[in-house]
């Protein structure tokens, strides 16, 4: 892709999107009353993401299919309106779109094309969504950063944030958040395992949930862990959050909550290591918070870090071989696990994969490694039933709707190869990764931007167990009291 592909009519669609932008549903909306067109749309679409090649947010672009898919829309728009009638949107590329490679952001997996649509995606497509393409990811979703070498459509290595080209757009759901932050579309679908559909969305201003695991159907995504892998609605607007979850999930309507019986809790560890801006975005959005209403309330959560710690890399590292394995023969491509991390084009994948996934690993003290399976197993019986409890004895003890802390203690880093540093990787998710591990929802709205960095920085809010309506109902609350973030300057 290059920029001089562009025409006038494209920069004039780019020019557009620095304008409040419609939510999905009432693009879907428009397309059923015939006030706009889902031709349109898409040709709109299309045009914003190849003036926005330098942000490597695509690996597949599908020109063709979408327009063919728009076409149909309108002729049908008089046969019923679907809720997301003739609405482009992305698709994580690990996430199985039939006719589209699904390539996981893994050379490995570039010629493999699904003859079905994940479950999740069909839903999506059945309610009149079009995919107009696959998103860019952190390799094989094995990272925050999405520095990926593999899959790039600008002049510099790795998805890039949307308000800032020189910044990481998180992951590893990059390439969704940073076509969002950019206004490419409205809405998107992305997956999470420790954080990776709201980092993204921290980092380039829009909301994401994180469902209760289990909540949507697994099959058809490339996996890591199975305990703790789930798909994820990314948006610009609650709105458009609160209607994918509801497509997806069956779920009735939500209204906005009354904010003056909402209780949120605040728990020191997620506190910690905040930067400059994200510490003043978050002090200004207590007050709002308050303000509104809302209770906050301080917690106790003892033993949370070294819980987390007990949990997090035993279950990811050790199920990520066997689930892949199982994930490689539905493919039908008889592409081995060993070829997969052989062609891994990202040093840290290949290195985590060849060294750790493989030989069923664990990192040791004094650079050594050690055995994964006493890990996992003393995660799996003791250490999560553990931090299922603390969460659910904290939520119960308080009278809490959720916890509320920064999605990310700090701003996106720098996008170079140090940002998939295993610190890096540490310090990105300390607020995402417990709640991924303790199996409860999450949802990342965007608060601010930074005052020194002018970067996006997002607040979270962790809800029990099953609670995901209830936080998707507070988020539409909040949202007028942030208030949506201004589009990129580009």
């Amino acid at each position: 892709m290059r920029t001089t592909w562009i025409t006038v009519a494209a920069l004039v669609a780019v020019a557009s999107a620095a304008h409040a932008q419609p939510t999905a549903g009432e693009l879907a909306r428009d397309v059923c009353a015939g006030k706009t067109s889902s031709t349109q749309l898409v040709a709109d679409a299309i045009a914003r993401a190849k003036a926005r090649a330098d942000l490597n947010a695509f690996v597949t672009l599908d020109e063709a299919g979408a327009t063919a898919a728009a076409k149909r829309a309108d002729a049908a728009r008089h046969q019923g309106c679907k809720p997301l009638h003739g609405v482009p949107i992305v698709v994580k590329d690990n996430i199985e779109v039939a006719g589209l490679p699904t390539t996981g952001g893994t050379p490995a997996l570039k010629g493999y094309k699904p003859k079905a649509d994940a479950p999740v995606a069909k839903k999506l497509r059945d309610a009149g969504a079009i995919v107009l393409g696959k998103t860019n990811m952190h390799e094989l979703a094995f990272g925050i950063s999405g520095y990926n070498p593999a899959y790039n459509t600008g002049p510099e290595v790795g998805v890039r944030n949307a308000y800032d080209t020189s910044k990481s757009a998180g992951g590893s759901s990059s390439g969704t958040g940073a076509a969002l932050g950019a206004r490419v579309v409205t809405a998107g679908l992305g997956t999470d395992t420790g954080g990776s559909v709201r980092v993204p969305c921290a980092f380039n201003g829009c909301a994401s949930l994180r469902p209760t695991v289990g909540r949507y159907p697994g099959q058809g995504i490339v996996p890591i862990s199975h305990t703790r892998d789930t798909a994820g609605p990314m948006a610009l607007a609650m709105a458009d959050v609160e209607l994918l979850d509801r497509v997806i999930s069956g779920a009735p309507p939500a209204k906005p909550a009354e904010l003056k019986r909402v209780r949120l809790g605040l728990a020191k560890p997620m506190l910690a290591n905040l930067d400059a801006d994200t510490q003043a975005a978050f002090d200004a959005a207590l007050a709002k918070l308050k303000g509104a209403g809302i209770t906050v309330v301080e917690v106790e959560m003892p033993k949370l870090v070294d819980l987390n710690n007990a949990i997090s890399f035993p279950i990811a590292l050790y199920e990520a071989h066997d689930d892949m394995v199982k994930y490689l023969r539905h493919t039908g491509t008889k592409i081995t696990i060993a070829q997969l991390a052989e062609q891994a084009a990202s040093p840290d994948v290949k290195g985590t994969y060849q060294g750790l996934v493989i030989p069923r690993k664990l990192p040791g003290p004094d650079n050594t490694v050690v055995d994964a399976k006493p890990a996992y197993d003393a995660a799996m019986k003791t250490s999560r039933p553990a931090l299922k409890a603390l969460y659910a004895a904290t939520f119960k003890q308080h009278k809490l709707d959720a916890l509320v802390f920064p999605t990310v203690p700090k701003v996106a880093m720098a996008a170079n190869p140090e940002s998939s540093s295993v610190p890096t990787f540490i310090g990105v998710i300390q607020n995402t990764d417990p709640g991924s591990n303790a199996g409860v929802p999450g949802l990342q709205i965007p608060i601010a931007l930074g005052a020194t960095s002018k970067l996006p920085i997002g607040l979270e809010l962790d809800g029990p167990a099953g609670s995901d309506r209830r936080l998707v109902a507070i988020g539409l609350a909040l949202e007028p009291v942030f208030g949506r973030l201004p589009p990129p300057a580009k």
